[in-house]
């Protein structure tokens, strides 16, 4: 059978490639797949307590058994769409304004808006930052980034709307790099508590990572949190 491959951020630097197809026995799982990798890509094998696997957009463990037509996806731990969804869970390129998105979620039911923006800053850990470069799972982030909404909204059902974009590409000190927005028809139903927990969410689950640029060079930002077959 045949599995097409993505890697991202980090590993894809260490491939030197972003996308491969890879043939395997018929009953060939994700560890099968890794061993196979490593053999041909022996620094992949220094990153692999540290990579995430996705099966067709879903997390995956090594036990995880493969089918022809598969797509397999390797990224390290994130930084931190079309129709009707596109307005409210999308990854651009564009700029994005704290306005415009909280316009996105006031309903007539609306009497409370929380907003978060994510800011890039000019240091980090005591480092000059000149700019960030953002790189996403797109197809996998959005599908997970209404996940996060989903969730919260269990959490919180008085929500009225919730709305998250995260920007891509090239960001310069200043800029917005991802816009949190949730309502609801008083501010003691959930609204804060949701939009914090969006953010903080959205840095476990959602494929987007981060790179840093500084006077010294450049390095890839990852977090520490490794998702599972339980966090679909």
């Amino acid at each position: 059978m045949k599995v097409s491959i993505k890697l991202f951020a980090r590993l894809r630097e260490l491939v030197g490639t972003g996308s491969l197809e890879h043939t395997l026995s018929d009953d060939a799982t994700i560890s099968d797949l890794i061993q196979s990798l490593q053999a041909e890509y022996p620094t992949l094998a220094e990153a692999a307590p540290r990579t995430i696997i996705s099966v067709n957009q879903e997390f995956a463990d090594p036990g995880t058994r493969l089918a022809d037509g598969d797509e397999v996806a390797f990224f390290p731990p994130v930084s931190g769409g079309s129709g009707a969804d596109s307005e409210k869970f999308a990854i651009t390129f564009d700029p994005i304004g704290l306005d415009e998105i909280a316009a996105r979620v006031v309903k007539p039911e609306t009497g409370a808006v929380a907003v978060f923006g994510g800011v890039v800053r000019n240091v980090s850990l005591g480092k000059d930052v000149e700019r960030l470069e953002y790189e996403a799972y797109e197809e996998m982030a959005i599908a997970k980034l209404k996940q996060v909404a989903a969730e919260a909204r269990e959490q919180w059902p008085k929500i009225v709307d919730i709305a998250i974009i995260q920007r891509i590409g090239r960001l310069e000190v200043g800029e917005n790099a991802v816009v949190v927005a949730v309502s609801s028809p008083h501010r003691g139903d959930g609204c804060f508590e949701a939009c914090a927990y969006a953010i903080n969410r959205l840095k476990e689950i959602v494929p987007i990572w981060k790179k840093e640029f500084s006077p010294d060079g450049s390095e890839w930002v990852e977090g520490d949190y490794l998702p599972s077959e339980a966090d679909n």
